[in-house]
């Protein structure tokens, strides 16, 4: 296995270059490939590879605050705590982008909605769903 640093360094490189490209480009198809797709998966087969190999003789588990606490001093689980939360923002932001573009939100608009999602996860969701709430007058969780 590389050492730990050096995944973490790749896995957070390739999701801001995918955060990049959804600011830069994002109605690219290769943009779209790459963002919602290519990026989240390889972080996931990273995920999966931590997960399997590190969690059956972790101390703690997820029924508690406590248990979830040791469950992440375990600094290989603590890793793909982090990946996880990479994959998962970057689908959810580069969502954001191809549902932006279908109702025609303004890029600019976008930018701040992707900070968010990047720094802050479900909080960038709000508030696109805010923005998206606004243009449309409506919640459509249909087209969600």
């Amino acid at each position: 296995m590389p050492a730990l640093e050096t995944v973490f360094s790749f896995a957070s490189f390739i999701a801001l270059f995918g955060w990049i490209l959804l600011v830069v480009v994002p109605a690219d198809p290769r943009a779209k490939l790459l963002t919602g797709i290519i990026i989240p998966l390889t972080l996931a087969v990273i995920y999966l590879a931590y997960i399997f190999l590190f969690i059956a003789d972790a101390p703690g588990g997820f029924g508690s605050l406590a248990e979830v606490r040791k469950l992440f001093g375990k600094d290989e689980l603590l890793l793909a705590g982090w990946v996880h939360y990479l994959a998962f923002d970057l689908f959810i932001g580069a969502w954001e982008s191809r549902d932006s573009q279908r109702l025609q939100i303004p890029r600019l608009v976008m930018i701040p909605c992707y900070l968010m999602t990047f720094m802050l996860g479900p909080i960038g969701l709000l508030f696109y769903f805010a923005i998206r709430t606004a243009k449309t007058n409506k919640l459509d969780l249909e087209a969600a």
